[in-house]
């Protein structure tokens, strides 16, 4: 399969996208009672306006957002030029500060003296005690607290670039089946992982857990020096991101013929997993996905042997909000992404996860991963 057999390359992101993004964000912070939204370098700045700084640097780059306001974003002057190319940099002001000045004196009249703000998780504490010193009576609130659903909710041109991630996984997982398992260490198939995703377009690649035998029992566990054996059961979690968007997926195999043991196990996570999925449509709250789930495994008597949440919000990166956990009321709105992936550890024994994307439609869920969820046997 090559790279455009799935999907052809998504038609890019246009400066009108990027405003009504910026837009939708003011308004949403006016309705939270917001003065408005500050934005530094990561996920967050490259959703909302298509830049992503080519390095980590101390030096102030904040996008801010206001309502009633032209978005501005503060860069250094020296990457201004960068900054400019950036698809959304039509739909905002850019404001430039020189080495030598202060840059906080630039951000300063942007800002509301007085106002609350909500600040994207990742801001360094340099940069917010740097503004906190020129608007001593300004307030701050993280993101994830304030506007945890800010990148939740896709749009049609996301969805079609999460769909293509999430099909190059499937095509990755198709081929890792064909390869050897047995008397390899974990450190190789997961390297062969690597190698397939970004053989079907990732630009970049996350993870590649691979969880063999009783490392399976440990849900993040790193691929490391063991040697997989005939008989073993091997956790495969892996992804990463193609044309900007996460690929997120998990399938157990195994080496050789399973016991009837790791068979009905594995058949007990295959069906709680459906549950999930099941489960998903407009309304519903996030915890009832996870229950949905739970409950199976609970039935046939594993349940304090499922210790993870049973998934995660999947865009621009691999894990964000919403969360699929008890506790979590936010319903459901069409166009959400996350996974769904309960599983059962047996400590010193083995693991079982399957794992799927699914996007909330306007009358249930779709997933946008189809790789075969039967347990499969490798050599």
């Amino acid at each position: 399969m090559t790279r455009d057999a799935a999907f052809k390359d998504p038609a890019p992101f246009t400066s009108d996208d990027y405003a009504a993004r910026m837009a939708a964000a003011a308004r949403t912070a006016a309705d939270a009672g917001l003065a408005g939204l500050l934005i530094a370098p990561g996920p967050d700045l490259t959703h909302l306006t298509g830049y992503r700084p080519t390095a980590e640097t101390e030096r102030l780059t904040l996008l801010v957002l206001a309502p009633g306001q032209d978005p501005v974003l503060v860069v250094p002057a020296l990457e201004a030029p960068d900054a400019a190319k950036a698809a959304g940099a039509a739909a905002l002001t850019l404001r430039d500060w020189t080495d030598g000045t202060n840059p906080y004196s630039v951000t300063a009249p942007l800002l509301d003296p007085a106002g609350r703000f909500g600040v994207s998780d990742n801001t360094w504490a340099l940069h917010l005690l740097g503004l906190q010193r020129e608007l001593p009576q300004t307030s701050h609130a993280p993101l994830t607290d304030c506007l945890p659903m800010l990148r939740a909710v896709k749009d049609e041109r996301e969805l079609e670039r999460l769909a293509a991630a999430g099909a190059a996984a499937d095509a990755a997982y198709a081929q890792i089946l064909h390869l050897p398992f047995a008397d390899r260490r974990e450190t190789d198939v997961a390297a062969d992982l690597a190698a397939l995703l970004r053989a079907h377009g990732h630009s970049q690649v996350d993870f590649t857990v691979v969880g063999s035998g009783p490392n399976g029992a440990n849900p993040h566990h790193e691929a490391g020096d063991r040697v997989i054996r005939r008989g073993d059961m091997v956790v495969l979690d892996f992804g990463g991101l193609r044309f900007g968007y996460g690929s997120d997926i998990s399938r157990t195999v195994h080496v050789g013929e399973p016991t009837a043991e790791e068979q009905r196990v594995h058949d007990i996570v295959r069906e709680a997993q459906q549950a999930g999925v099941a489960a998903v449509r407009p309304g519903v709250s996030c915890q009832e996905v996870d229950r949905a789930a739970r409950a199976v495994i609970t039935e046939f008597g594993y349940g304090d042997r499922f210790i993870h949440r049973t998934g995660h919000g999947i865009g621009v990166t691999t894990h964000e909000p919403p969360y699929m956990v008890e506790g979590e009321e936010q319903p459901l709105v069409p166009g959400m992404c996350f996974s769904v992936e309960p599983g059962v550890y047996l400590p010193g024994r083995f693991g079982v996860r399957i794992e799927d994307i699914v996007t909330v439609t306007e009358d249930g869920g779709r997933r946008l991963n189809n790789a075969p969820r039967e347990l499969a046997v490798v050599e």
